[in-house]
């Protein structure tokens, strides 16, 4: 495994147990999801640059734009969450009174 490719794998992990063991806030786990998105596009980049491909050049672009309406959507659950409930802490959160 080269330098680059630990270096992406271990942002990705990173996130990823961010995302796991940090979940008192909704915009901790909107970040964590972030930087997930961001190690797979910088990745898959790399990917498709190494393989000199036309095929694969469309697949970052559609990761972005897939990443962007993630970000959108919970940007939007966020704020409507902050209205709701007055906080955005995941404990006050209750599936079952909704």
């Amino acid at each position: 495994m080269t330098p680059v490719h630990f270096a992406f794998s271990s942002a990705f992990i990173l996130g990823l147990t961010g995302l796991a063991f940090h979940r008192t806030h909704l915009l901790s786990a909107l970040l964590c999801l972030e930087g997930m998105m961001l190690s797979l596009f910088i990745a898959l980049s790399l990917w498709t640059l190494q393989l000199d491909s036309t095929n694969f050049s469309a697949s970052p672009m559609l990761l972005l734009a897939f990443s962007a309406c993630e970000a959108s959507a919970g940007l939007a659950l966020l704020v409507a969450t902050a209205r709701t409930h007055g906080t955005d802490r995941l404990q006050s959160l209750n599936l079952l009174q909704c």
